[in-house]
């Protein structure tokens, strides 16, 4: 019998195994790689991403989780608030003057100005709410953080707007892979904090890659973790847990002291058989949004307008934003470097719409639109390549926070974890995953004083 099984070979996964090394354990990944949605490959001094790219920074779990690893991570150099809207390119300035200097309509640009003042004040408060206190666990907090405006969707708080001026608060706020019809209206505003803040929350880029995280653990753990294993069953009994994975044709059946779920919520649900009908319940009604994203490699010798930038805003275009991957190398050189690396995302309905396009089509349509931001673009792409996730992420909508103390509570001998459990994406991932792990090692030091005082 294992000490612990762990589903799900992704960031939160592989942060419970991390700190559950030194048990008994087995990690099931379905896929033929570990990461999840964490998913990079390096190109020279470059790397090529297609899923989470910003960290969270000192004091948090992703700090520990990085340092206990020995794995390097910078602060996200460059602009944060560059857009491309309407055929004009805005690459510095104040975002409160952007409606000013691209062509719409005054209608646009007034009601644009009204929803921003709400959305600033509003932003203030949320600040005040995601503020972590002297000693409050982390859960306490983002229960608080849940809680706050979630009684309404971002549009019911801004209103109808125009076509530019929702056009420009859109692709924010549905970088959550929920539209803003859908989102509630405190995780709409949450989104401008973490934009606006660059200073907070998630502003690391991890050195070489997102990928070089996982992979340095996946290699640590070496023969602890199993490719390939399609988990069927999980089974909770009194004593034990059983789980029957299937590795090619073969079948196995495992039995375990304790097993850590870092699956999305669909497949928790699916797999695990007799889950408590509070918890079933719950994880039914976890949503997520897809979505889509694509890399460019390219080949320029000479210095860019995208040089000095880190995100570009894309209202209008079939991504939501254009991440330029390779600014923090080119930060650390005083000589342009040959060549830069981007990274297309397109979450919610723009996900939806690319979803069930083949990879020529997906690369074209993204083509056509980076060709417009920056003309000549296309002749300088030397690779390129998309990859989907139907299960993208899952979205705050009013209502969420009513769930959350079912979901984070332990199932009998079944722990939860994974992104999906807040609101802090990748650090959410490592911190259910952490806290997984922790209680699990509690109950093991238990067991086994348990254990020998009945020897002695």
């Amino acid at each position: 019998m294992k000490d612990v099984i762990i589903i799900g070979g992704g960031l939160a996964g592989l942060s419970a195994a991390w700190r559950l090394k030194n048990h008994d354990i087995l990690l099931l990944e379905s896929e033929n790689r570990v990461g999840g949605r964490v998913m990079s490959e390096r190109r020279g001094n470059y790397w090529m991403n297609w899923g989470g790219h910003v960290y969270a920074g000192k004091g948090s779990a992703t700090d520990e989780l990085l340092k206990s690893v020995g794995v390097k991570a910078l602060p996200v150099p460059g602009k944060l608030s560059a857009m491309h809207l309407n055929g004009k390119l805005l690459l510095n300035g104040r975002v409160e003057l952007y409606p000013f200097r691209v062509p719409m309509s005054w209608k646009s640009r007034l009601s644009l100005l009204k929803a921003g003042a709400k959305v600033r004040a509003a932003v203030i408060k949320y600040g005040k709410v995601a503020k972590q206190l002297e000693h409050e666990d982390y859960s306490v907090r983002q229960q608080r953080i849940l809680d706050f405006m979630n009684n309404k969707t971002f549009t019911d708080f801004t209103g109808a707007l125009p076509v530019d001026a929702d056009a420009i608060f859109r692709p924010t706020v549905s970088r959550s892979t929920g539209e803003p019809e859908q989102i509630s209206a405190g995780a709409g505003i949450g989104y401008f904090h973490m934009i606006w803040n660059k200073e907070g929350g998630l502003s690391q880029n991890i050195m070489g890659g997102p990928s070089t995280l996982t992979n340095t653990i996946a290699c640590r753990l070496k023969e602890q973790i199993k490719l390939n294993a399609q988990v069927s069953e999980v089974i909770k009994n009194n004593d034990f847990v059983t789980v029957r994975y299937k590795i090619g044709d073969t079948e196995y059946t495992e039995t375990a002291k304790y097993v850590i779920l870092a699956t999305p919520a669909p497949i928790t649900q699916k797999i695990t058989k007799n889950l408590s009908p509070k918890l079933e319940h719950a994880l039914k009604q976890v949503k997520y949004g897809p979505h889509v994203s694509a890399s460019f490699l390219t080949n320029e010798t000479s210095e860019q307008v995208w040089d000095d930038v880190y995100a570009f805003a894309t209202p209008k275009k079939s991504f939501d934003i254009l991440i330029h991957n390779s600014n923090v190398v080119h930060a650390m050189h005083n000589k342009r470097e040959q060549g830069s690396s981007f990274m297309t995302f397109s979450p919610a309905n723009r996900g939806k719409a690319l979803i069930d396009k083949s990879e020529a089509e997906i690369l074209e349509i993204y083509l056509t639109d980076l060709e417009e931001m920056f003309p000549g673009f296309r002749n300088l792409v030397v690779e390129a390549k998309v990859n989907k996730f139907p299960y993208g992420s899952a979205y705050v909508y009013p209502g969420r926070g009513q769930i959350q103390a079912t979901l984070t509570e332990p199932d009998g001998r079944l722990f939860l974890a994974g992104d999906y459990l807040g609101t802090f994406y990748t650090e959410t991932a490592i911190q259910t995953g952490f806290t997984a792990a922790q209680n699990i090692n509690s109950l093991l030091g238990f067991n086994k004083m348990e254990e020998m005082q009945n020897i002695l």
